[in-house]
């Protein structure tokens, strides 16, 4: 618990990060409907579900036109 209360300044902007990027891809995947790979129920489980990496998968590989 002490090693957890001692790194806790440092995972929390990173958590916040996290959340905040996995937010904007999930409100992105449900308002665009045009895709570069993919269809939009395996981008929602790649962003819910793959942490960190999954929303900035998405946004590299995964937006479609506007």
């Amino acid at each position: 618990m002490e090693l957890l209360i001692e790194y806790l300044p440092l995972l929390i902007p990173i958590i916040l990060i996290e959340l905040a990027l996995g937010v904007t891809a999930l409100i992105h995947v449900l308002r665009h409907p045009h895709y570069k790979f993919g269809n939009k129920p395996v981008w929602i489980v790649v962003v819910l579900f793959v942490q960190i990496i999954g929303p900035v998968v998405y946004f590299v590989f995964g937006r479609g036109e506007e």
